[in-house]
């Protein structure tokens, strides 16, 4: 079994997999097609200030299927609904697996994707001018003066009545200028 690279229409790789796998299995030929994979992650996004984990697709337009391409599975796999191809193939000619290295660096990725699903980059520098989007300062500008990556709050000088004044908020209650 070998991994291999399926060209599929972008933004619907998980209804694309799921064809796959119902027509793999329809076949009967779930002793040559071992795994469909469409690798994620997970990406932390603030809607009407709240924190929402969204799954999304980490290599747009591509499956990764562990198969045995033998006889009828690889003409099987491209008369599939929004499949294009495999990656990687002469017209006419045979699907090229992917080398060792190659399904490790991407699995890998996978992994270590899945493991950090809190972990969002910090977005900010010091001196960096920021406007206040979420708690009772909204819509004030301010410059951030410190970053606790720990507390994963910043402090910000914001002018109020023509005063500065230090707010702590968190990451989220804040966006660049």
């Amino acid at each position: 079994m070998n991994w291999y690279v399926v060209r599929a229409v972008s933004g619907q790789e998980n209804k694309i997999k799921n064809y796959i796998e119902t027509e793999i299995s329809r076949l009967g030929l779930e002793d040559f097609v071992e795994q469909v994979l469409v690798p994620t992650e997970n990406v932390v996004q603030i809607r009407n200030g709240k924190k929402v984990s969204k799954e999304r697709v980490y290599f747009s337009g591509y499956i990764m299927v562990k198969a045995n391409l033998t006889g009828e599975v690889p003409h099987v796999i491209r008369s599939i609904n929004g499949v294009i191809g495999f990656l990687g193939e002469v017209k006419g000619g045979d699907p090229v697996p992917l080398r060792k290295a190659e399904v490790n660096r991407m699995l890998g990725k996978v992994d270590e994707l899945a493991l950090q699903d809190d972990n969002v980059m910090i977005p900010f520098t010091i001196g960096e001018t920021i406007k206040v989007v979420d708690g009772p300062f909204n819509g004030f500008n301010g410059t951030i003066e410190n970053i606790n990556e720990e507390k994963r709050k910043v402090e910000v000088m914001v002018k109020i009545f023509g005063r500065k004044t230090p707010l702590e908020l968190s990451f989220m209650q804040v966006e660049k200028v």
